[in-house]
């Protein structure tokens, strides 16, 4: 079974859910540092998606220092927790969810004023 998971009929492309499956993994202790990753072959047959689509998001988050590849090894998680979702990356991940929370209302023909209804209705029900 894969460490991540990516869906296919999600409109994100897959390198975004991919990039977002493993940070998360390691934001929730899922992975910790130190741990190995499937080899991108491994990972991209496990998840039927692209090899490249896979090389590249290990290059990315090794980029990002939230991954460490070890040549004749493998890759290795190497950020914390705290690491894995810089606080500076916080807004626009909040952007890019709101703007497809608000296409899918939109897409299911609900306005901005119902989602906010039905948002501050949910939040009453919480407290």
């Amino acid at each position: 079974m894969a460490i991540v998971s990516v869906d296919p009929r999600d409109r994100t492309p897959i390198y975004a859910q991919l990039d977002r499956a493993i940070r998360a993994a390691i934001a929730t202790g899922r992975l910790a540092a130190g741990d190995q990753l499937p080899t991108v072959r491994q990972l991209a047959v496990e998840l039927s998606i692209n090899a490249n689509t896979v090389a590249r998001v290990y290059a990315e988050l090794e980029r990002g220092g939230i991954l460490e590849t070890r040549r004749g090894v493998g890759t290795f998680v190497s950020a914390t927790p705290l690491k894995a979702h810089p606080p500076k990356q916080h807004d626009k991940r909040l952007q890019a969810f709101i703007t497809r929370l608000l296409a899918d209302a939109s897409s299911a023909g609900f306005t901005l004023d119902d989602v906010l209804e039905g948002l501050q209705a949910h939040r009453k029900e919480d407290a």
